[in-house]
């Protein structure tokens, strides 16, 4: 996946087994998962539209989230840092992870380029291991 403000692969493993494997890895970084909104369930009850499986994992971990917010108190504008797992027209399971460079780069801040540089590491071991 080539976009700006994400990156991701697809991946060998049904998409029961990719939430469970994101959020276990996750876990091994220190994120927990504080929001998971299930795309697909909400258009089909708000709109009776059925699409492929899609799931939208708020990712947190509490120390860099404590640092963020003590160096931008609005930065909580932008996180938790998502995760979306979702599945293709052809079955085909990705995994998509927010870039918080592109994103955090929106903050001037002393300390924010290195503090979002160390969640996307973390981050691209975790699409690593899944």
């Amino acid at each position: 996946m080539a976009i700006k403000y994400g990156f991701g692969k697809m991946v060998d493993f049904s998409f029961a087994q990719t939430i469970d494997r994101v959020t276990h890895v996750l876990q091994e970084e220190g994120f927990g998962i504080l929001s998971d909104i299930d795309v697909a369930a909400a258009l089909k009850k708000k709109l009776n539209k059925d699409i492929p499986p899609y799931r939208i994992l708020g990712a947190c971990n509490p120390p860099l989230a404590d640092r963020a917010i003590a160096a931008e108190p609005s930065i909580g504008l932008l996180l938790p840092c998502n995760v979306v797992v979702r599945e293709d027209g052809t079955g085909a399971v990705h995994v998509e992870f927010m870039n918080t460079d592109a994103v955090l780069q929106l903050v001037d801040k002393p300390g924010i380029a290195e503090l979002a540089s160390d969640v996307r590491q973390r981050l691209e071991r975790v699409m690593a291991a899944v």
